[in-house]
């Protein structure tokens, strides 16, 4: 495969838009935002992701893969479905929205460019993308105490039952934890909600990452699990190898665009990065100081509850961090 594609992936906050628009600063991808996201837009667009998601982080594998395959063929491929998107979505921002995919499909199809997936929502099918794709197959992890501080600041909880409504999902990925989930089902403790997603999320991560490591090469069909913190404390450093590790031209335009978007004194010194202003949506990139990010958990979160978040997922955090 001479142009694979690129997923970027990891739980919602993890940094998946950041990330994606600082590669795309190469200008060798096409960008796509989050097709498996259920809520409309971004996703539920046919011209983008011809199948139908059904649930938040929805599961991929070989036992029910054939919906998705063909679809995502398409996608990678930077093929728009211009029919089917007109059949599901004809308000006026609908059509603004095919007109744009469309062009940037085109376009980038014409100049051989690669798709980049932004998709939070594949993270635990990730294994799937690497070895069904031939994805160059980013996870980023978001040290728990910080990313649950960025969901507490956005109001988000968990719903566990997209999760269970899954049997594969269950039996491949949940497993043991099934039953726990269960228990937490319309619970209002969110602290705990959210917590007990990131560390089941990142023990699936950490089993994908093992058996990647045991079966592929680093190149496309690989599993490469990237600490945010690394990127936002050293952004041009880390960002120069996340481009050579995703086979992109790390050259001085692209250095220029991310200390631009990232680094005080350039960018704003906000750690929130995203903005409703204009209408641009939860899961639009704005410039920010990176390092900012680091700490705003502290305005967010009581030192009891910092703690309790730590505990929560001590013996995961640890193997990324430890």
């Amino acid at each position: 495969m001479t142009n694979p594609p690129i997923l970027i992936t990891g739980l919602p906050r993890s940094g998946t838009s950041w990330v994606g628009k600082m590669l795309q600063a190469s200008g060798e991808v096409v960008y796509v935002n989050e097709p498996l996201n259920p809520s409309r837009p971004p996703g539920r667009s046919p011209g983008v992701l011809n199948a139908s998601v059904s649930h938040a982080f929805q599961y991929i594998c070989a036992d029910n893969e054939a919906p998705w395959l063909g679809a995502y063929r398409d996608t990678t491929g930077l093929r728009y479905h211009t029919l089917a998107e007109l059949r599901a979505n004809r308000s006026l921002p609908d059509l603004a929205r095919l007109a744009k995919n469309l062009r940037a499909f085109t376009a980038g199809r014409l100049r051989g460019r690669r798709a980049l997936l932004d998709d939070p929502y594949a993270v635990l099918s990730a294994a799937w993308f690497a070895r069904r794709l031939g994805a160059v197959t980013v996870v980023l992890v978001r040290e728990p105490v910080s990313w649950a501080g960025s969901w507490r600041k956005l109001g988000w909880t968990t719903y566990f039952h997209e999760l269970l409504e899954q049997p594969l999902l269950v039996r491949d990925v949940l497993g043991e934890h099934a039953e726990e989930l269960r228990r937490l089902v319309g619970s209002q403790d969110e602290l705990a909600k959210n917590a007990t997603l990131w560390r089941v999320t990142y023990e699936a991560v950490d089993a994908m990452r093992r058996a990647s490591d045991a079966d592929a090469d680093g190149g496309p069909g690989s599993l490469h699990v990237v600490r945010y913190e690394d990127l936002a404390g050293d952004p041009e450093r880390a960002f120069g190898e996340l481009y050579r590790t995703c086979g992109l031209t790390w050259d001085d335009a692209a250095r220029s665009a991310v200390r631009s978007a990232t680094q005080a004194g350039t960018a704003p010194t906000r750690a929130m990065s995203w903005s409703l202003r204009g209408g641009l949506s939860r899961t639009a990139f704005q410039p920010m100081d990176s390092q900012t990010s680091l700490e705003t958990y502290k305005e967010r979160l009581s030192g009891e509850e910092i703690d309790r978040v730590t505990e929560l997922t001590r013996e995961t955090r640890d193997r990324f961090y430890g």
